[in-house]
């Protein structure tokens, strides 16, 4: 099958991290992070434009996502030890997936926790062979930049909170999927969630020490952040409304009144 020079699996050249098509991408994921928190309350009143964002993010996560199945299966390069979607962020994108369609609560926390937490890491330091214009390029940021604006729309147009259960919810969830993805990983000789190895790419994990030292020092920077992501954009905010609203003023009663 010929296909074109962009769709390429032998592409000549290779990404670069902080590369401008890098910067770039970085700042498509700001502008609409920030479009969304500046719209969210004109959103929230409208259900027509709650249904153009869900529909544009569901758009931007599934049909990505579908294009790189199809194109693995017609360059033969469909791999179980490669091309399967248990990669983190590909477990979050579809959470994401199903929460749009849902409104399951019970989603929430894994999209909000994981979902940023691996997809920020992610587009900040690529696991990424391909560079601008090539199709993986694109697939790469558009669904990592629509895993993180789904955990944000449903927090800032849907109203969802996490609470510090669901940290421990959420810290459930990744150990169990790192169980069964290991096994995957002993099966078939891969390496999802680089729970065999480190990524070939330079990455945060180059900071965390030996395998499998870097998997517990990992667990440990994720409990930590998701903690931190709780305190940081809702403990503190909700304390600093509660201290802004005026006193009631104390009632008094004159000798009158008795």
């Amino acid at each position: 099958m010929r296909i074109g020079p962009y769709f390429d699996p032998r592409y000549p050249e290779v990404f670069t991290a902080f590369s401008i098509e890098h910067w770039i991408a970085i700042m498509v994921f700001i502008a609409l992070g920030s479009l969304l928190y500046l719209f969210r309350t004109t959103i929230a009143s409208k259900p027509s434009l709650q249904k153009t964002v869900r529909w544009g993010l569901l758009a931007a996560l599934s049909l990505p996502e579908a294009s790189l199945h199809i194109w693995y299966a017609s360059t033969g390069i469909w791999d179980p030890a490669t091309s399967l979607p248990l990669e983190l962020c590909s477990l979050t994108l579809f959470l994401s997936i199903a929460i749009l369609l849902t409104d399951e609560r019970r989603l929430y926390p894994l999209v909000y926790f994981a979902g940023i937490g691996g997809a920020l890491q992610a587009i900040l330091t690529p696991n990424l062979g391909y560079p601008f214009p090539h199709f993986r390029f694109f697939h790469f940021f558009v669904v990592h930049i629509a895993i993180i604006l789904t955990a944000l729309y449903m927090t800032w147009v849907r109203g969802y909170r996490p609470t510090w259960k669901s940290i421990a919810w959420t810290m459930v969830f990744l150990n169990v999927s790192a169980f069964v993805v290991g096994l995957v990983n002993l099966a078939v000789g891969s390496n999802y969630m680089f729970l065999m190895h480190k990524p070939d790419t330079a990455s945060l994990l180059d900071l965390l020490g030996p395998h499998p030292v870097y998997i517990l020092v990992e667990e440990l920077i994720a409990l930590a952040l998701f903690i931190l992501m709780y305190i940081a954009f809702f403990v503190i905010p909700d304390r600093l409304k509660r201290s802004r609203r005026p006193k009631q003023e104390p009632t008094t009663f004159s000798s009158a009144d008795s």
